[in-house]
């Protein structure tokens, strides 16, 4: 096979070479390699402590969103399978460690075919799970070999991957064509999907996991003993979540435009960073005392304390997201002024209007609530500002797509039944 020759050769060696080359300047990519170092020893380890079993699933994901989309399956599966979890950014592993529903894990190896050989003998897998789209060749084509059925998981495709590019369409063919089966969240995704597959029968759409997951999720979280829950506020609260750089600017100029004479476009702005390194904090802080805004960090943060008169919030610690979105009026999602949007479940899970901005492709979620008016899509602090005012003047229309944004999670339920239902076959 050509294509696998070439992959093997050339592929693996630009792979390699360009993370080593990246560790130069990124930590999470440096802290990546360091991880990848110790995955056989850190798995072996673990499985000499775990007893043999029947049946043993596979579940590879790349982070912590992947991660939470697979949940739903692993928690199914559990009583009757052992469950291996490997994961691509070493930043999900905080969150495998507390899991319980795990019976060993470790960062995924680099991809070549002796690696891929050397996992699946160690984990000795029933099937190997994939989710959403983090599927590695190597492991593709060593369990096809071994006759190991391989399955994707709220599979997604958006119309501009690069693998429906007319070049590097033919490669993907000979991986997703030896996929057993592709469970993908739309019928758009699926037409995409079958482009790379030799049958259709490879496919089956069964929507996304997630959506189960938040709507859990959002039924059980209370705010009713966070400091911020216990705090008084004057104005409408605007919650951005996952910011980076880029759309903390716009979000303090929109601010600008909002305060300039302005009575009813005042807001209280609570800001959580994607990543709120101390680093990050303080340049964030620094822009904010330029601006002349009156701001508190989370962690100065004391018992029931008056905010009606702070304009920024800073969230300079992690995990709060969700909760925080249950005590807000706005919800600004971020990543989408950066390179691709996060989360926009959560806060419509929890019926808020939502806000984004311009680059959404990665999101059939994000897609389907702008369609339904639930959540508004912005290119610049104008446009920012404009909505955040026209949200503030009107309780009616926050309600209004808020219940639109909880509609749309309701009608997507039961992804993970029917998933389970097309997996019982391979357990």
């Amino acid at each position: 096979m050509i294509w696998k020759m070439i992959y093997n050769t050339i592929g693996i060696a630009a792979i390699f070479t360009g993370f080593q080359v990246a560790s130069l300047f990124n930590a999470k990519i440096r802290q990546g390699i360091l991880a990848r170092k110790t995955a056989f020893r850190q798995l072996e380890e673990q499985l000499e402590l775990v007893p043999d079993f029947t049946k043993r699933v596979w579940f590879h994901f790349t982070s912590v969103g992947e991660f939470e989309q697979a949940k739903p399956l692993i928690e199914s599966i559990k009583g009757n399978a052992q469950i291996i979890l490997t994961y691509f950014s070493p930043s999900v592993r905080p969150n495998v460690l507390e899991y319980p529903h795990c019976d060993a894990h470790t960062c995924l190896p680099l991809d070549t075919a002796v690696n891929a050989k050397r996992l699946f003998d160690l984990i000795k897998p029933t099937v190997l799970i994939f989710s959403k789209f983090d599927i590695w060749p190597n492991l593709v084509w060593s369990a096809f070999d071994q006759g190991i059925p391989t399955v994707l998981i709220a599979g997604t495709l958006h119309q501009k991957s690069k693998r429906l590019h007319p070049i590097a369409r033919p490669f993907f063919k000979q991986v997703h064509n030896k996929l057993t089966l592709h469970c993908v969240i739309s019928e758009s995704d699926a037409e995409r999907f079958k482009q790379l597959c030799g049958d259709d029968s490879q496919v089956e759409v069964t929507g996304d996991t997630r959506f189960d997951t938040v709507y859990s999720r959002a039924i059980t979280v209370k705010m009713d003993q966070s400091l911020l829950a216990q705090s008084s506020f004057r104005y409408p609260i605007v919650i951005a979540g996952s910011t980076y750089i880029e759309e903390e600017e716009i979000l303090l100029q929109a601010y600008e435009l909002l305060r300039c004479g302005e009575k009813n476009g005042l807001l209280h702005l609570i800001v959580v960073p994607h990543e709120p390194t101390v680093e990050h904090i303080q340049k964030f802080c620094s822009k904010l005392d330029l601006l002349r805004f009156s701001y508190i960090l989370f962690s100065d943060l004391k018992s029931e304390m008056d905010l009606s008169e702070t304009e920024v919030i800073v969230i300079d610690t992690v995990g709060l997201l969700a909760e925080l979105y249950k005590i807000c009026d706005i919800a600004f999602v971020g990543g989408s002024f950066h390179g691709r949007v996060h989360n926009v479940m959560e806060p419509a899970a929890m019926a808020k209007p939502i806000v984004f901005g311009p680059r959404i492709e990665n999101s059939y979620e994000a897609g389907l609530l702008k369609e339904r008016h639930a959540a508004q899509q912005v290119y610049n602090a104008s446009e920012t500002a404009d909505i955040f005012r026209e949200l503030i003047c009107s309780s009616q229309l926050r309600q209004q797509m808020g219940e639109i944004a909880k509609a749309v999670i309701v009608e997507n339920l039961g992804a993970s039944r029917r998933s389970l239902d097309h997996l019982e076959r391979f357990l």
